[in-house]
């Protein structure tokens, strides 16, 4: 049986801090703001709190450059990076309707990594 989550004062600063967030972001990122509001929250409480979150399902995780993000409003997260340069540049998906009738259920959320060479490669004008 899950062990029940308790509120604490931590959490609701954590939580309070999740809350203006409106973009991806990693535990790097909330720890700096939440250590502004409270210097005694370790990192090891917020990695603890947004696993929790995961498990709910309360917010999505995905990996990028081999990093964990997180976001509680984006349900994917793309992207494609060029192999010549090691950009990345993250771009949206209008529809997975292409995917409806290879799923056997129903999609929470998703990533999709695409590699290969961009327009700046390819023409030879690269980047600096």
């Amino acid at each position: 049986m899950a062990r029940k989550s308790r509120s604490t004062k931590q959490k609701e600063i954590i939580r309070s801090e999740l809350d203006r967030i409106n973009d991806f972001f990693n535990v790097e990122d909330l720890f700096k703001k939440v250590n502004n509001k409270d210097k005694n929250i370790g990192i090891a409480t917020i990695y603890r709190f947004m696993k929790e979150l995961r498990d709910r399902k309360e917010i999505n995780s995905y990996t990028c450059d081999d990093r964990l993000l997180y976001s509680k409003n984006k349900i994917g997260h793309c992207h494609f990076t060029c192999e010549e340069t090691g950009r990345v540049v993250h771009f949206e998906v209008d529809s997975l309707d292409f995917l409806k009738n290879k799923i056997p259920g129903s999609i929470s959320s998703f990533q999709i990594e695409v590699r290969g060479k961009c327009k700046e490669c390819l023409s030879g004008k690269g980047h600096k």
